[in-house]
C-alpha cells in the first residue's frame, strides 16, 4: 500500500499563517498514532489557496484549506485516518 502524502504549504502566505506549527503538530500526530510507515509528511510551495485564513494542507490529491495548528488532530481524524 502506498503511503498517504500529507503536504503542508510553506509558501510565504502560509508561512506567515503558521505553517511551521502545523508541520510540528502533524509530526506529533504521525508519531502519536504510529503512522510513520503509512503517512509521508512533505512541504509544498503555494497550493493556490492564499485567500483562506490558515494554512493549506494537501492530502494525496485533496486540498484542505484554512488549517490552524489546533486543527491538525481533527484533520487527521477526518481526512487521513479514513484513507488507511
Amino acid at each position: 500500500m502506498a503511503k498517504i502524502a500529507v503536504s503542508i504549504c510553506v509558501g510565504s502566505s502560509c508561512h506567515l499563517k503558521g505553517s511551521r506549527d502545523v508541520i510540528e503538530n502533524a509530526r506529533n500526530e504521525i508519531s502519536k498514532r504510529a503512522l510513520q510507515d503509512k503517512v509521508e509528511l512533505k512541504a509544498a510551495f503555494c497550493l493556490g489557496q492564499c485567500g483562506h485564513d490558515g494554512v493549506t494542507v494537501k492530502i494525496n490529491d485533496k486540498i484542505v484549506p484554512g488549517v490552524h495548528p489546533k486543527d491538525v488532530s481533527k484533520v487527521f481524524d477526518d481526512e487521513v485516518i479514513p484513507l488507511l
